[in-house]
């Protein structure tokens, strides 16, 4: 089962999306269940993978021309000319001479890109694969989500109202902490990608992809990315730029998080960010790519049955050391 655990996690979270337009189909096309699914499966397939194979495309490209971009720095010694414009910096610059071998450092970084690049490469076969296994099981997912529920629900020792509790928590958990938090961090990467264009800096659509991946993270987030960028600027003799990255950054990449945030979770998430953060990292660690969504769901499943033990212990449905229900005369 493994193999298929990020086929069947990201069939999951596919199938939530398609959900409203699949409910919108069907209302046409009653008859025909299958053509309804499928024309939702498709919509939503397309609707993330042209973009998705773009931004990709682009980001590779401009991956490849950051490799040397980097190499033409190092070369030139351009860095070492533009810190000695500010003689504080001078004895950063000789301890940088004399402690690092920035050349040697650089080919490191540089051919370790190259390596993943190829391997993703090589990876290829293995994403065809599990893309082609989400397809099929999106399909089921759409076409018979109502059966599979009722059938998942015969296994579960919960009642009716306590089934429609757990999923309850679930859509939320998973809408507040994977689609919010996906969606914010889409906005702020697109913010700081922009501004890159702008300023004229090298590869926005790189730097861009990987601010909303940081993003992602408490705290710093996207900032490790524009405030070093800031900082190039200002080195480089560019202050209105970097004073204006600064601000963008600050302003707007930053608080775009407090503004959007509850504005997409609203009242939905009830959990402490802590708890909600670890349950990420960890299905992570635990599980890859897939553990984005895999921990949330963990977690908003052991809060939802941890919520029913309390109501029945409350309502006295469960005795002390008892794990039973107490029969009722």
């Amino acid at each position: 089962v493994k193999p298929f655990v990020p086929a069947i996690t990201w069939a999951l979270v596919l199938a939530v999306l398609a959900h409203p337009l699949h409910e919108r189909i069907l209302a046409v096309l009653r008859k025909w269940p299958s053509i309804s699914a499928a024309l939702a499966v498709i919509a939503v397939t397309l609707a993330i993978a042209l973009p998705a194979t773009l931004i990709v495309r682009q980001v590779g490209a401009e991956a490849l021309a950051s490799i040397s971009t980097a190499r033409t720095l190092v070369d030139t010694d351009r860095w070492k000319l533009a810190i000695e414009r500010f003689p504080r910096l001078a004895q950063v610059s000789e301890w940088i001479e004399r402690e690092v071998d920035l050349d040697e450092q650089v080919q490191q970084v540089t051919g370790d890109v190259a390596k993943g690049v190829r391997g993703a490469l090589r990876r290829a076969m293995d994403i065809a694969i599990t893309a082609l296994v989400t397809l099929f099981l999106l399909f089921y997912f759409v076409r018979d989500k109502y059966g599979i529920l009722r059938v998942l629900e015969q296994f579960v020792p919960l009642s009716p109202r306590e089934n429609e509790q757990v999923r309850n928590n679930i859509r939320d958990t998973l809408g507040a902490v994977v689609f919010g938090t996906l969606a914010v961090a889409v906005v702020q990467g697109t913010l700081g990608g922009l501004m890159f264009w702008w300023l004229d800096l090298p590869s926005p659509i790189l730097w861009g992809a990987v601010m909303a991946i940081l993003a992602i993270l408490p705290l710093f987030g996207a900032a490790l990315i524009w405030v070093p960028a800031a900082a190039y600027l200002a080195i480089d003799g560019e202050w209105d730029k970097a004073l204006l990255l600064t601000a963008w950054g600050t302003l707007v990449v930053g608080l775009i998080d407090n503004l959007l945030y509850p504005l997409l979770v609203k009242n939905r998430l009830r959990i402490h960010t802590v708890p909600v953060f670890i349950s990420v990292l960890g299905g992570v660690f635990a599980f890859g790519a897939s553990g984005f969504v895999l921990g949330p769901l963990v977690l908003a499943v052991a809060m939802a049955l941890i919520d029913i033990w309390r109501r029945r212990m409350a309502l006295g449905e469960i005795e002390e050391g008892v794990n039973e229900p107490r029969t009722k005369k």
